[in-house]
């Protein structure tokens, strides 16, 4: 297992806390919660080793279309594809424009 860590700037902090998805699966699980304004933080335990460039390619493209609420996101992957994360990142994030 490997823990990676990421820090972007961010708006200010969401309303409200989502869960998504479940690490038994075989999938992932990310869950949101409000964070410190301008700042998002998020935390990656996976069990693919050497996957950083990766999680990092997928977030800069996130944030390329939006800028996110300061958010804590901890997300715990099982092998999930790029897509899978994606999806559940949006999941999330729509949860909270609901919350």
């Amino acid at each position: 297992m490997q823990t990676l860590s990421f820090e972007f700037p961010a708006g200010q902090p969401a309303r409200g806390r989502a869960l998504v998805g479940c690490v038994g699966s075989g999938d992932l699980e990310v869950l949101l919660e409000p964070g410190t304004a301008g700042t998002l933080a998020i935390q990656v335990v996976t069990s693919v080793n050497g996957s950083a460039a990766r999680w990092q390619q997928l977030f800069e493209r996130l944030l390329r279309a939006q800028q996110l609420p300061a958010l804590n996101i901890a997300i715990h992957d099982f092998g999930a594809t790029p897509g899978v994360v994606r999806l559940r990142l949006e999941q999330g994030l729509e949860e909270l424009n609901h919350a």
